[in-house]
């Protein structure tokens, strides 16, 4: 029971990957308290997860609204009388088509949920955590966070934005004993896949290959892969490491000890970077050698992020 007796928080927690990391964490001991803007979806997870054998409590809250987020940690804090990991898996997939022809305000609340919620959860949060000693705090990236995802520029510029954001969180929070990483889950299928289905040929080629994936039944990551990811980040097994971003499907996470831990820590590795001469040059791999400035890089690393 690698979480007995830690307090975990997940937002977006009704559903999809924050209801799949809601059963993970419960699995391992954690007490919880899930959150999402529908009650009945909050109250059905909750019996769910008391069937799975876990303390928790469930809030109906909307994590764009300040207010609400202040209520949500308060009310966590008075149930439990701490919170020992932070998980923020809400967002929204906002509007699908060009930028210019994308509704502003859908745009708009694209940002108020992917990165203003994500940034005022850590903010309500933190305090708490540096009184009890240190923590984790989970947030997720997604498509388009490192790399251009045409027809998806609010979701895209909003997870990169969440990325950045939990890079330099990181640095803030590193004397207090407070890990922030990052997840890139991968294409798994959830719900939020419905609303590029939807869209048609607004959603460019995606559009195609969700529905094809789909219909085979294959290809998608299996959504035990970013969970394990999330128990592992929340765990004593990844102290240490933070500021990263960690590819659910395609980074060797299984495998890292304490001292890979060290050693991706020492270098930029798994970090959104300006690819050029001046940030290459001082990157190392551990085989064969140093990579050359204008040599591609074939290790893990942030031109495979995704």
């Amino acid at each position: 029971m690698k979480l007995s007796g830690k307090v975990a928080l997940v937002t977006g927690g009704s559903r999809g990957i924050g209801s799949a990391v809601a059963s993970g964490l419960a699995c391992e001991g954690a007490k919880l308290v899930i959150a999402a803007r529908n009650s009945a979806e909050i109250f059905a997870e909750c019996d769910h997860l008391r069937a799975l054998g876990a303390e928790v409590v469930g809030i109906a809250a909307d994590v764009a609204e300040a207010a609400q987020v202040e209520h949500l940690v308060s009310t966590a804090i008075a149930e439990f009388g701490a919170i020992d990991v932070l998980v923020n898996a809400a967002g929204v997939q906002g509007p699908i088509g060009t930028l210019w022809e994308a509704d502003l305000e859908q745009w708009r609340r694209t940002f108020d949920i992917n990165l203003f919620g994500t940034m005022q959860c850590c903010r309500s949060v933190i305090p708490h955590m540096i009184a009890a000693g240190g923590g984790k705090i989970i947030n997720f990236s997604g498509g388009g966070a490192a790399g251009p995802r045409m027809n998806f520029s609010a979701y895209a510029a909003s997870k990169a934005a969440v990325v950045r954001m939990t890079e330099t969180l990181a640095e803030e929070t590193r004397p207090f004993n407070i890990c922030v990483n990052a997840i890139a889950p991968g294409i798994v299928n959830t719900g939020m896949l419905d609303a590029i289905v939807r869209a048609g040929s607004a959603a460019g080629g995606e559009h195609e290959q969700i529905k094809t994936l789909r219909k085979e039944a294959a290809g998608f990551v299996a959504i035990e892969v970013p969970v394990g990811l999330a128990v592992f980040l929340s765990s004593r097994e990844s102290d240490g490491l933070t500021g990263k971003l960690i590819s659910a499907p395609y980074d060797d996470w299984q495998a890292w000890d304490h001292d890979r831990i060290s050693a991706l820590s020492a270098q930029p590795w798994l970090t959104l970077r300006r690819l050029d001469q001046h940030t290459l040059s001082s990157i190392t791999v551990e085989a064969p050698g140093t990579i050359s400035p204008l040599e591609p890089i074939k290790s893990n690393g942030t031109a495979r992020r995704s």
